[in-house]
C-alpha cells in the first residue's frame, strides 16, 4: 500500500484538483461495486472483475450514502469533487498511474451525466428510519424567560 500511497502523491503533485481521501474513497467504492456485484467472490481474471464507468458511478452512489448519509456532498466538496465527471478525472488518473486498470470500451464519458450530485445527494436524501429531530427549548433544557 505505500506504494500505492506514493503513487497517489505523484498523481496528486501533477493534478491537484483532488485529494488524497478521493483517491481513497475511489478504491472503496470500487471494492463495494465489485462486491455489490458479485465480482469479487472465486473470480481470478481482472476481465471477470471489470465494472463499467456507469456500474462504479452507481456503486460510488451507493457507497456514498452508506458512509456518510446527509453529509455527502459537503466531503466530496472538500475533497475537490464537485461534479460526476470528477470520479472519472480520478479514475482515469489512476488508470494512468497504473493503480487501475480499464478495457478499450471504458472512457472518460461513462462518467459524465450519470447523476445531478446536488440533487441525489441533498435535495433528494431521505432519512432511513425513526428519527425525532424536533428540539424545542424545553427539550434542551432551557427555560423560557
Amino acid at each position: 500500500m505505500l506504494n500505492s500511497r506514493n503513487k497517489i502523491k505523484e498523481i496528486i503533485k501533477k493534478d491537484a484538483r483532488y485529494s488524497l481521501q478521493a483517491y481513497q474513497f475511489i478504491f472503496e467504492a470500487l471494492d463495494y461495486t465489485t462486491n455489490m456485484l458479485g465480482k469479487n467472490q472465486h473470480k481470478t481474471t481482472d476481465v471477470d472483475r471489470h465494472v463499467t464507468g456507469k456500474q462504479l458511478m452507481e456503486g460510488i452512489k451507493q457507497y456514498a450514502i452508506k458512509q456518510f448519509g446527509f453529509m455527502t456532498l459537503t466531503v466530496f466538496e472538500q475533497w475537490g469533487i464537485n461534479q460526476d465527471i470528477d470520479f472519472g478525472n480520478i479514475v482515469f488518473n489512476l488508470v494512468e498511474s497504473g493503480l487501475m486498470g480499464k478495457t478499450d470500451k471504458d472512457s472518460l464519458d461513462d462518467f459524465k451525466n450519470n447523476y445531478d450530485m446536488k440533487k441525489v445527494f441533498d435535495e433528494e436524501f431521505k432519512f432511513i428510519g425513526k428519527y425525532d429531530i424536533q428540539l424545542t427549548l424545553e427539550s434542551l433544557g432551557i427555560k423560557k424567560r
